[in-house]
């Protein structure tokens, strides 16, 4: 049996970490029932649970990130995860609906900034044509989560209660921040902070137009992703274990989709992004017909997981390229977008459904944000390539 190379053993604790941060992240959606039921609030209620976590994370990072700006990156990381351990702690131990959303804010604090903070580092670990599939690596722990963190602690707060789940998820936090004791390096390089220099950074046009399509390619996602379930269900007529097993193979569509998304960064980055979004949005359109009958809807969906989650690192390494002097910081508000858009996506299609649009039609939320999204793409790419200095004759 091989073993696993020295230099990917950091890389592996990131992904440790992003694992556990996005099954406490997704899992809650499982387990509204049961928290419901056991904090006698209604399911409506409950559900801002998720809501204010992606608030949350949207605009509360930049301000943990800025607060851990000037440590040392390691450190830096290990206090987050102490923060996430302890949110998760308080999440198993709340006694109230009240207290239960306050835990999963402190929870939220340390996403953001721990996916901005290690992103950066991430791409610090390894040669510089390699970043983005550095990046990739890292978020293949948030792609797991999907496929195994969700179902499996869905599966264990149902038989046990939802309050074994988050005790669960605690263990991963610990063997998480074990390994980032061990693996990664002592000394990450911390430039120092200056916040005028790094809110310039922030301002410019390319930075904020990749931001603004992070935003639109989350909101595409979950546009349709948060209503996958009633979709499969009352279009495609499938049973509740059928949905599963559909929703399974989304998930192996996002973990090969990271990795691809990760290669194709490396490659040509911005050309990769548009490739992709030139593919994603004919085919949620056409999610709107397929979506009738099942082989098709398995295509579509895992075709879907694909393309969607290929968007990722490259997005959040372009934020890093554009952002030069405030990364983290960068990364950071990043992240945000991407939770921002998640919330976006989910009351975009609130409002569809609200004005009588078909489930089956629904897809169509998701095409068009995503064709918005390739417009901002070619936008911010033409103004690249007009600044690239013609070479001389």
């Amino acid at each position: 049996m091989s073993e696993i190379p020295t230099s990917r053993l950091p890389l592996l604790a990131l992904a440790l970490a992003t694992f556990g941060i996005g099954t406490t992240e997704f899992v809650i959606m499982g387990l509204l029932p049961d928290v419901s039921a056991d904090l006698k609030v209604p399911i409506p209620e409950a559900g801002l649970l998720v809501t204010a976590y992606a608030l949350s994370v949207a605009f509360g990072s930049p301000f943990l990130a800025i607060a851990t700006a000037r440590m040392n990156r390691r450190g830096a990381l290990l206090l987050l995860m102490g923060v996430f351990i302890l949110g998760n702690v308080l999440c198993a131990l709340a006694p109230s609906y009240s207290l239960l959303m306050a835990a999963r804010i402190v929870c939220a604090l340390c996403h953001g900034a721990f996916f901005g903070l290690g992103t950066v580092v991430a791409a610090a670990l390894v040669p510089h044509e390699k970043r983005t599939q550095a990046i990739a690596m890292m978020f293949g722990g948030l792609a797991l989560a999907n496929v195994l963190g969700v179902p499996f602690g869905t599966a264990l707060g149902n038989a046990f209660g939802w309050r074994q789940t988050f005790w669960a998820v605690v263990a991963i936090g610990f063997v998480a921040s074990f390994a980032l004791y061990a693996w990664l390096p002592r000394d990450v390089p911390t430039p120092p902070m200056r916040l005028i220099q790094e809110a310039r950074s922030l301002g410019s046009t390319q930075v904020l137009l990749a931001m603004v399509i992070s935003v639109l390619a989350s909101a595409s996602l979950f546009g349709v992703l948060t209503y996958i379930t009633p979709i499969l269900e009352n279009v495609t007529r499938l049973t509740a274990g059928s949905v599963t097993l559909m929703l399974l193979l989304f998930g192996v569509g996002l973990t090969l989709g990271n990795l691809l998304g990760g290669r194709l960064g490396d490659w040509r980055l911005m050309p990769s992004l548009i490739g992709i979004l030139v593919l994603l949005a004919p085919l949620l359109a056409l999610f709107t017909m397929t979506s009738r009958a099942v082989i098709p809807a398995a295509a579509t969906i895992f075709c879907w997981g694909l393309l969607a989650f290929a968007l990722i690192s490259p997005l959040q390494m372009r934020v890093v390229n554009e952002a030069a002097g405030a990364p983290s910081l960068a990364s950071t508000l990043n992240q945000g977008a991407f939770n921002l858009g998640n919330a976006t996506g989910a009351w975009l299609g609130d409002v569809g459904l609200t004005h009588g649009l078909p489930y089956d039609q629904l897809p169509w939320i998701g095409a068009a944000l995503a064709a918005v999204a390739l417009l901002f793409t070619i936008i911010s790419y033409t103004r690249a390539q007009a600044k690239i200095p013609s070479p001389s004759t």
